[in-house]
């Protein structure tokens, strides 16, 4: 009997050992160089809340129980999948992609085609017989996919004939003569989709598509370390101007936003209605499976006040789950992993029904939002885009504001997702993993679903006795018209909670080589005695409304320059920099200069800074995956 009571109470022990959690630490290498690899991301499988980021030297610590499993994801590496087993100390080496010969040689085959003229997306189908227009064409099957930072999709898609990915085009801005258009106006935006979708291309091992490719996304991906605000307005303005890193002739001009962080028991309650595509185009595990996980995040952060209700389109629109309060977390847990993908798309049909719940359900000075979740691929029920922006902007101007979350490949329609979060006052993100899930859905809660300012706008003046011309690097899909700066019917971009904003300028100086602004046969110039004298190059003047106003608000700030070392400059002004030459070196834009990838690499890494959640680290991995494709 003693023996029987000995052996329960040592199974009892056991099992209390393995569901206690315990510190669990190691050291990350490659297999191929032997040397420490900083930025893997260590997860606990299953609770993505459990998080570690390898530090410079590879080590990591993370809390993990004794039967749990670690996963290591790194981009570029396979993923790796290590059980704990009550250890406390745990080495790992990954393991680079490694392609089958065959698959290498299906990837050689990969191309990008055009048609010869400009088509709509409804014509894609005729043109894909012929050859493909503005969209990223395969004919093979797909080369078998890296999970890179927490990929969810390490599976090999089936034989796919062609990929009907849309993207708009984009013609970078090019250099403006100060003399002749001293002013540059354009809306913010803090969408950040362009650099998730770019790193699931990379970690497939495919360079994006140039369109594909928007710097500023790209840039705004990222925190800056601005200063929150100290006066009544919600955000600082944060200027800074140097040499620039690509022409050594020119000059570059830092220009960033930092919205006023609101504290999480600041936040007005929510009235949010879920509006989810479950066609069959979402069948794949990296959208309707993703979406759900990627949800589940989401619900964590929602309490009694907030309100949630589920809206699901496929061949017909319908409620799955009514306006429920967000502490019944099961009930409307059980709504959303009851879902199943099948049939075809009837967004309209959707979107009427996702604006008529939230109506219904309205709180004054909460926060009224739709989330959109979908590859996009709107093709059933809708008469025309224009008919579909017309509903978003009306239901945008009684207070019902739309983000979108887009999922998966092959038949994305990026720019349709782009232009519904644009026309509805809302932020446009892309899901390629749960750590991206995470980042946008938890740590970037407040910015993703409290809008603090909407129809922001910058206007800057160039001063033309200091700037020959310069050059706005992205945002090429935001320009306003000088007019459309004082019009307060004019739509601009919204800011989150403690979202940050950065813009970049590229400047040709007065006087240097390359200034040749005195072309002009019939006019001169006559500049005022503030023009001449200073050291002023510009002056930016910004304009925003509060979430429910309807009346703008001028901020007006000059721009000095006094020479530093680009090495003396800050974290921010480097680091964005070197994220603007990855963008363009991806783009191979024209104004790359004398960039490289080795020089991008190296400015990355001198600018990395704080790096506490790892993104900047991965990017400079990414940056050394795009240069060996």
């Amino acid at each position: 009997m003693k023996n029987i009571q000995f052996i329960i109470a040592m199974a009892l022990m056991l099992i209390v050992s393995n569901l206690q959690a315990h510190k669990v630490s190691g050291i990350v290498t490659s297999s191929a160089t032997k040397k420490a690899l900083q930025g893997v991301n260590v997860i606990v499988k299953d609770n993505v809340f459990s998080h570690a980021v390898t530090d410079n030297k590879g080590y990591y610590e993370i809390e993990a129980r004794a039967d749990a499993v670690l996963v290591f994801q790194f981009a570029g590496m396979e993923t790796k999948e290590v059980k704990v087993s009550g250890l406390t100390f745990i080495n790992v080496s990954l393991d680079p992609v490694k392609l089958l010969e065959d698959e290498k040689k299906e990837i050689t085959e990969l191309t990008v085609v055009e048609c010869e003229e400009e088509i709509s997306m409804d014509m894609v189908s005729v043109c894909e017989e012929a050859r493909p227009a503005k969209v990223f064409g395969r004919t093979k099957k797909m080369a078998p996919m890296s999970t890179g930072m927490g990929g969810v999709a390490n599976y090999r898609m089936a034989q796919e004939q062609f990929n009907r990915e849309g993207y708009a085009t984009i013609r970078e801005n090019g250099f403006k003569k100060a003399i002749e258009s001293p002013l540059s106006t354009f809306s913010i935006d803090v969408d950040a989709a362009s650099y998730a979708n770019v790193r699931r291309f990379l970690n497939n091992g495919n360079r994006p598509p140039k369109d594909a490719v928007r710097i500023e996304e790209m840039i705004n991906y990222f925190n800056y370390d601005y200063p929150q605000p100290d006066n009544s307005d919600p955000f600082s303005i944060n200027t800074e101007v140097n040499a620039c890193p690509w022409n050594e002739n020119n000059l570059l001009l830092h220009v960033g936003i930092q919205g006023q962080k609101l504290n999480m028991e600041d936040l007005p309650p929510s009235n949010i209605v879920f509006l989810l595509d479950v066609s069959g185009s979402m069948s794949s595990p990296n959208k309707l499976p993703l979406l759900k996980k990627s949800f589940e995040l989401l619900l964590k952060q929602l309490d009694e006040e907030d309100r949630v209700a589920i809206v699901v389109y496929a061949g017909s629109s319908g409620l799955v789950l009514p306006s429920t309060s967000g502490d019944q977390k099961e009930k409307i847990l059980q709504a959303l992993n009851n879902l199943q993908a099948g049939g075809s798309t009837a967004g309209a049909a959707g979107l009427r029904l996702a604006y008529k719940v939230a109506a219904e359900n309205f709180i004054k000075k909460g926060n009224n939002r739709i989330i959109l979740a979908t590859d996009g691929d709107f093709n059933v029920g809708i008469s025309s885009d224009a008919e579909m922006e017309r509903l978003i902007e009306k239901e945008r101007d009684r207070g019902v504001f739309m983000s979108v979350l887009g999922f998966g490949m092959g038949n994305y329609q990026d720019s349709k997702m782009e232009t519904i979060a644009d026309k509805g006052n809302g932020n446009y993100a892309y899901i390629d993993n749960i750590l991206e899930a995470k980042k946008v859905l938890v740590n970037e809660f407040g910015g993703t679903m409290f809008t603090i300012a909407k129809d922001v706008k910058i206007q800057i003046e160039f001063n033309p006795a200091v700037v020959a011309s310069y050059r706005l690097i992205g945002y090429e899909n935001r320009l306003l018209n000088n007019e459309d700066f004082a019009d307060d019917k004019k739509d601009a971009g919204e800011l989150g909670s403690g979202h940050t904003v950065t813009a970049l300028y590229e400047i040709v100086p007065a006087g240097s080589n390359a200034d040749n602004s005195n072309t002009l046969k019939y006019q001169t110039a006559n500049l005022n005695n503030l023009a001449k004298k200073g050291n002023e190059i510009a002056t930016v003047k910004f304009r925003y409304k509060k979430p429910d106003g309807n009346k703008s608000k001028l901020i007006e700030e000059t721009i000095a320059y006094k020479e530093k070392r680009f090495d003396d400059m800050s974290d921010n002004f480097r680091f964005s920099a070197s994220v603007a030459g990855f963008g363009m070196l991806l783009r191979d834009s024209e104004y790359k200069g004398d960039l490289t990838w080795d020089k991008v690499i190296q400015m990355a890494q001198n600018a990395k800074g704080r790096d506490l959640e790892g993104y900047r680290s991965e990017m400079i991995q990414l940056i050394k995956l795009s240069k060996s494709l």
